[in-house]
């Protein structure tokens, strides 16, 4: 229910953003600020990372944007897509903000507009009202369904697992982002098993690193069959991530190694929104002035 709520919320937002989004992308110049600017306000917009890499492959391959003009747009993608991680620990903030609270009321005048409107836009309105009403029920049934279970030995027994090894967390973020193809997705289940006390700050931000590597599969599957700089796009997608979680990792590994009880600590949903943030952030700062490196080292790796 929560991914296929998230599916129709992001479809509604792309069919009323479509032909801006087309318009922006189009008009992007040499300045690298605005792409990064214009891909955190597109995927903020469209909730879809995946999308948006995914449109700027396409628009390399067509030749529309050049691949130094891609980079800015890709770390801006990057950016963006921290704000359903916001948006779904909104519950931990105040009641009114639960799920189970202002859900109905989304779905109902969803539906209501689904269902009477015959123009267009009011449709659309009504399915991503249906979608974030979808999203956010389903939300509130995992954190249910995983509730009686957040003692159970073996349920922990795993999560303590992965908290002690950082690498078989970074491979569970990437495994699980690769299969369901979001990262947003996979993050909000992660916030999910966190509101409900089954993950451990390692655990999580462990996983949290994987996620953002397995996000640069669909942009990596939809540059198969495009020419070389299209390729070379997506792979700079993967190269950002990558370096990200080289440079994070690092930090987090010393941090849990002079802190270990920091790393067995509980973590909730909020704090996974700001390590995922900083991430993002942090990694756009990092390797903005190497854009130029990153486009030929991508170069030098697709002949």
């Amino acid at each position: 229910m929560f991914l296929y709520g998230m599916e129709t919320m992001a479809d509604g937002l792309q069919k009323t953003a479509e032909g801006r989004m087309k318009r922006v992308l189009g008009r992007i110049t040499g300045n690298p600020f605005l792409g990064i600017l214009s891909g955190t306000l597109i995927t903020a917009l469209i909730q879809s990372s995946s999308a948006t890499t995914v449109m700027v492959v396409g628009f390399v391959n067509a030749g529309l944007l050049s691949l130094s003009q891609s980079v800015g747009l890709i770390m801006g993608a990057n950016i963006g897509t921290t704000v359903t991680a916001w948006m779904v620990s909104m519950s931990e903030w105040a009641k009114a903000l639960q799920p189970e609270f202002f859900a109905p009321v989304l779905l109902g005048i969803g539906a209501f507009l689904l269902l009477l409107s015959k123009s267009e836009r009011p449709q659309v309105v009504g399915r991503i009202l249906v979608g974030f009403g979808l999203l956010f029920v389903g939300l509130s049934f995992m954190s249910g369904a995983i509730e009686p279970y957040r003692n159970t030995p073996g349920f922990t027994q795993i999560f303590t697992v992965l908290g002690k090894s950082p690498l078989l967390g970074l491979l569970t973020g990437i495994t699980v982002t690769a299969i369901i193809q979001s990262s947003s997705a996979s993050v909000g289940i992660l916030q999910t098993l966190a509101m409900n006390g089954a993950v451990t700050t390692s655990c999580a931000l462990s996983i949290t690193l994987g996620q953002n590597i397995g996000t640069c599969v669909t942009a990596l599957l939809a540059s198969a069959g495009t020419n070389r700089t299209a390729r070379q796009a997506a792979l700079i997608h993967l190269l950002f991530n990558l370096a990200g979680t080289a440079f994070f990792g690092a930090l987090l590994l010393l941090l849990f190694t002079t802190n270990p009880d920091l790393a067995q600590s509980p973590i909730s949903g909020t704090q996974i929104s700001v390590f995922h943030t900083i991430f993002n952030l942090g990694t756009a700062l990092l390797l903005f002035p190497f854009s130029q490196a990153l486009v030929s080292l991508s170069g030098k790796i697709i002949r």
